[in-house]
């Protein structure tokens, strides 16, 4: 007998079986469908965690710092070696690293007071970097741009936010009680104002006892950062930092050193700050698999090195233990489901003792009796997978919109949180197959051995 006679035997056996066909499909489908939406499942869940931790942990980046020698390290005493500095020569080694995408050099200024007209805000941090690798940073704008000019700045979307205002903060105003402060104080801190295109003053405020008034330098805006995505605007009014190029940095850290009496703020922008035109270095790489490599070469620099490496590799293998019981239930399932089809086929044996028996008076082998059960629950799977692959789209397809109504804006920008990768198909198409052959195998030798005189007489 050739495949396709099997074929025709096993699927006209399923037919005139409706109902228990119907009922192993169904087991079959159930547990098909089950792995393909484990699996999408923990696909999604991969890549969205991929997603997340290149915009939020930047696994693809690497911060450089000055490094300590290694006298310093083993004596304990920070003042027995100072620091292997970041030198231009350094950088140019780093420039042409393998799997480079971008290089931008940084130096953090802090403290700094926001003057718009009678407005006047607060920047917490200024970063003095090339503004025109901010983008090949993730950095994103909702308005403007980098611009070549010296004197133009780069404003986060919190920072333009809860400015206050001198002239009205000199009138007094009344509260009936403490709660009614506290929610104008909230509000205000709300309040965005429009500053795109404006000129603003950038004054450093005093840290010390040295020093005056601080001398302001007018800056113009020409980009706001783009506000952040599932944040309150509480938490976005405390994100104000700003963007300045490295000409216009130096300025603002000589003002600062005027300012207070010619002594550096201490912190990270300190002595560091003092000695060198950037106190780090940011390295954006292709792809996140190349950051041990890249690390290796920056350690023989003698810097320091930060990476966000260890933590991809904590949520890596939080993922795949989720992967792997989201796949274990469906396996599970379909283990359920193999034994409703090695009963049915069981029954199918003493059902059709008389066919067996006339197929072996006539010539059947055992391997082809055996061959005729294989086939038959093979397509009993094939048939059960398919139904599984359609009713893992409806479920995907339902769980997608209510995890979008309940997300609502606060949720992922895609109308697509869940989705199935082309490969998991085959592959629950697969599982659902060889649950039916593997579940024929104890039927098909049942009734292989079927005694056909005893068969025949008995029926």
């Amino acid at each position: 007998m050739k495949l396709r006679d099997y074929v025709r035997l096993g699927w006209d056996q399923l037919k005139r079986r409706v109902v228990v066909t119907l009922l192993c499909a169904m087991g079959i489908a159930i547990g098909s469908a089950s792995i393909i939406v484990a699996l999408s499942f923990g696909e999604s869940i991969n890549q969205f965690s991929k997603q997340q931790m290149y915009e939020f942990l930047k696994s693809d980046e690497i911060s450089v710092r000055a490094g300590s020698g290694p006298e310093s390290q083993a004596s304990g005493d920070p003042n027995a070696a100072k620091p292997y500095e970041l030198t231009k020569s350094k950088i140019d080694i780093m420039r042409n690293f393998p799997h480079i995408k971008a290089l931008s050099t940084y130096r953090t200024l802090n403290s700094f007071n926001l003057k718009l007209d009678t407005k006047e805000g607060n920047l917490y941090e200024i970063y003095a970097t090339e503004l025109d690798t901010l983008g090949d940073f993730g950095v994103e704008l909702q308005q403007g741009g980098p611009s070549e000019l010296e004197n133009t700045i780069i404003l986060s979307y919190g920072a333009t936010m809860g400015l206050r205002d001198e002239l009205a903060s000199r009138q007094p105003v009344s509260y009936q009680n403490e709660q009614e402060a506290r929610e104008a104080w909230r509000i205000q801190r709300t309040i965005t104002l429009p500053m795109y295109q404006k000129m603003v003053t950038l004054v450093p405020q005093r840290f010390g006892e040295y020093g005056s008034d601080g001398t302001g330098i007018p800056v113009r805006v020409v980009g706001i950062l783009k506000k952040p995505e599932g944040l309150s605007d509480e938490m976005i009014s405390n994100q104000k930092i700003a963007y300045v190029s490295p000409a216009l940095g130096k300025r603002l850290y000589d003002a600062q050193l005027e300012t207070n009496g010619g002594k550096p703020r201490p912190g990270r922008d300190g002595e560091a700050s003092a000695n060198a035109e950037f106190d780090m270095i940011k390295l954006k790489l292709t792809d996140s698999s190349h950051v041990k490599e890249v690390e290796g070469l920056l350690q023989k620099l003698k810097v320091s090195v930060e990476t966000n490496l260890h933590r991809e590799e904590q949520i890596q293998s939080q993922l795949t233990i989720v992967r792997i019981i989201f796949g274990g239930a469906g396996l599970f399932i379909l283990f359920v489901a193999s034994i409703s089809i090695v009963v049915a086929m069981t029954m199918s044996t003493y059902q059709r003792r008389r066919q067996i028996g006339i197929m072996k008076v006539l010539g059947a082998n055992l391997g082809q009796i055996r061959n005729m059960f294989m086939v038959e629950s093979a397509l009993l799977g094939l048939l059960g997978g398919l139904v599984g692959i359609l009713t893992s789209y409806w479920v995907i397809w339902a769980i997608n919109i209510v995890i979008m109504k309940f997300a609502g804006n606060s949720g992922p920008s895609s109308d697509e949180v869940l989705f199935i990768s082309p490969w998991i198909l085959p592959l629950g198409l697969f599982f659902a197959i060889m649950t039916g052959v593997l579940s024929g195998i104890y039927p098909a030798v049942k009734a292989s051995r079927t005694d056909a005189l005893t068969a025949i007489k008995r029926d």
